[in-house]
């Protein structure tokens, strides 16, 4: 019973994991949509007449094709409208700014856009399957003629994998299916319906990741205006997220002022003593205004599978689909030119030659058709193809009142319209590749000016939370008790935030902590700061066996939290000198000896290399040290003078 349990278990999961991903949450590469999506255009291309149709109507129309309920189908509905490439609409579909939602599907309208007719739609060349219910006949995918894909992006989540691929500049699409044909190099960046400012130098071609700012503008010193917001966020959640960091003191706003409309306009006032260049940055730190987009291009593909692809693949994918798309559409128009010119040809030779009148004595409907075949035997040269029964059915149905009015000279003219255009599509037929590229071409030179690019490409530095962030925190430190942290009240503090790293050095080793409370440190503390990779660190130390010292320069360039390390050698030593830059000139001594010519010395520790923290250092000198002492400005003076 557990092993039949289990094996239920196991195939009806996979039947549902396997429909969430071909029938729900992953788009078909072919047309780049999900099936609620290709059956409200489909119910959609069913109702047009050129008006607009109310969105619950519509709504309603989809459900013979749409399993799952019209709530799921107004949600897509409207979704895809506010994409703006294939769904006119008329009424208040929300917006994309504010995240307001549209008005309920028996208040707003749509139709579809001249675009969608144009590309979206060929029954001839589209592939049926019966619906869920079996009543209807829905289309596989749709015979999109441009990389929708691409152009609108996709968000989806399925049984155990996802997808998430941004939408992209009609133009810049289209130029650079050119360019693919042509054998060029191309390279597609995101862009947004919402603006804003989008670093694509880890985009990946589709499966990285991208960073987009808003758009923030100065109006004066005093006031920063939004005029645009990134990909994925709207007004209200950036306002949220600006709030939250208002309460968290990470920046000081004083007002927060909503104007969006019909484009973003956010208006902050800054309190007295802040200004705008100051708050700029830590908005791109803390808030909303700077986000990241993770992306996976995750599809179905022509197995019916899901695949992971790039952008440069599935545009040339879609290009090549497009290529073969118009030249079977220019086989099935030319297989329709040759059968019309077959049947003109056909009834100008049967009215102009009478062949009619041989009818007219015929007792039979056998011996009738027998006489019209008859009947074109001597002008079987100037036919397209050889005649057949449903020709001959054609031309018994002429009717008489065609026969009489019957204008050779039109017939004729028509005849030599028909072959001109069969020399134009066997042109076309020749040369695909250029046929294809003057129809993207053609596209463009349509619909392109309705799709400018919003989103501006730049490279955006990384804004370093530390050094935007407001510096009201005061980490104090006691040397006599050994505690350090906020809740310390003394003289010596640290000014800083709570996003700052502090570098704690004592006489055995240093660790990087974060901000604290209330820390105890049992060993003498040396030096205490936020960290910063380029200090450098001088240290003198003397061994206490043999009394040799030696020196050391070093730096903290990497380092684990909370971690302690060891700068100086297990064995028995003692600190004579520590300080960060600048390296000092300091004296040393050695012991009072018989004969001792030279008891001090002078040494430039600035002279000294940078080494690693672990490096044992240089020897000060091969006698032993007894005493240290660092130079002021007149003590080396003095030196000098007595060097001279």
């Amino acid at each position: 019973m557990a092993d039949q349990l289990r094996e239920l278990i196991d195939v009806n999961f996979l039947e549902y994991a396997s429909y969430v991903i071909k029938e729900r949450a992953i788009p078909h590469i072919n047309d780049g949509f999900k099936p609620v999506q290709r059956r409200i255009l489909h119910t959609m291309s069913e109702v047009e007449d050129g008006k607009f149709n109310k969105v619950a109507n519509v709504v309603g129309r989809s459900m013979q094709y749409h399993p799952h309920g019209d709530a799921s189908i107004f949600a897509a509905l409207v979704v895809l409208a506010n994409k703006e490439f294939f769904i006119d609409k008329q009424g208040n579909f929300g917006n994309i700014y504010t995240g307001d939602s549209a008005s309920a599907a028996r208040y707003i309208e749509c139709r579809l856009t001249p675009l969608a007719k144009e590309v979206l739609f060929n029954k001839e060349i589209t592939d049926y399957e019966p619906s869920y219910d079996g009543r209807n006949q829905e289309p596989v995918t749709l015979p999109a003629k441009i990389p929708v894909l691409l152009l609108q992006g996709a968000e989806g989540i399925a049984v155990g994998m996802s997808t998430s691929i941004l939408p992209h500049n009609f133009n810049e699409v289209l130029d650079a299916q050119v360019a693919y044909l042509r054998g060029k190099e191309f390279k597609l960046i995101p862009d947004f319906p919402t603006g804003g400012t989008i670093d694509a130098r880890d985009y990946d071609d589709g499966n990285g990741k991208i960073k987009i700012r808003a758009r923030i503008e100065a109006r004066d010193e005093k006031h920063l205006v939004v005029r645009e917001v990134p990909y994925g966020t709207n007004t209200e959640k950036l306002i949220n997220s600006i709030e939250n960091a208002i309460k968290k003191g990470r920046i000081k706003v004083s007002a927060i002022q909503d104007y969006t409309a019909e484009s973003v306009e956010i208006e902050l006032s800054l309190p007295r003593g802040v200004y705008a260049d100051q708050v700029l940055e830590a908005l791109y730190a803390f808030t909303d205004c700077e986000i990241s987009h993770s992306v996976q291009m995750v599809l179905i593909r022509e197995d019916n599978k899901p695949h992971i692809m790039n952008v440069t693949d599935v545009l040339k994918y879609n290009t090549d689909k497009l290529l073969a798309d118009l030249r079977l559409e220019l086989e099935i128009e030319l297989g329709k030119l040759r059968d019309n010119l077959h049947f003109k040809t056909l009834e100008q030779i049967f009215i102009e030659n009478r062949i009619y009148k041989n009818i007219e004595e015929q007792e039979t409907y056998e011996k009738v058709i027998q006489a019209v075949y008859d009947g074109f035997v001597p002008f079987e040269a100037q036919l397209i193809r050889a005649i057949v029964d449903e020709d001959v059915e054609r031309l018994l149905q002429i009717r008489i009142k065609r026969i009489s009015r019957f204008d050779i000279n039109k017939s004729r003219k028509e005849i030599e319209a028909i072959l001109a255009r069969i020399d134009e599509v066997n042109a076309l037929l020749a040369d695909m590749v250029t046929t294809t590229i003057n129809y993207i071409k053609n596209l463009k030179k349509k619909y392109g000016k309705f799709f400018p690019r919003r989103t501006q490409i730049t490279e955006l530095e990384t804004v370093d939370r530390t050094e935007v962030a407001i510096q009201d925190l005061k980490l104090g430190y006691d040397r006599k008790t050994g505690y350090i942290g906020t809740e310390i009240k003394t003289k010596n503090f640290v000014a800083c935030s709570q996003f700052h790293k502090i570098l704690v050095i004592t006489e055995k080793y240093f660790k990087v902590i974060s901000v604290v409370e209330k820390l105890y440190i049992k060993e003498k503390i040396l030096y205490i700061d936020k960290v910063d990779l380029d200090v450098t660190f001088n240290c003198v130390y003397r061994e206490q066996t043999s009394g040799i010292a030696y020196m050391k320069r070093f730096k903290v360039e990497k380092f684990i939290m909370e971690k302690e390390y060891t700068y100086l050698p297990e064995d028995s030593v003692k600190i004579l000198l520590f300080q960060p830059d600048p390296a000092p000139i300091f004296k040393v001594f050695f012991p009072l000896k018989a004969r001792a010519r030279v008891t001090e010395e002078v040494i430039d520790l600035s002279q000294l290399a940078v080494k690693g923290f672990a490096a044992r250092g240089n020897r000060v000198s091969p006698k032993p040290v007894v005493d240290l002492q660092v130079l002021k400005a007149k003590d080396i003076a003095k030196e000098k003078e007595g060097e001279t």
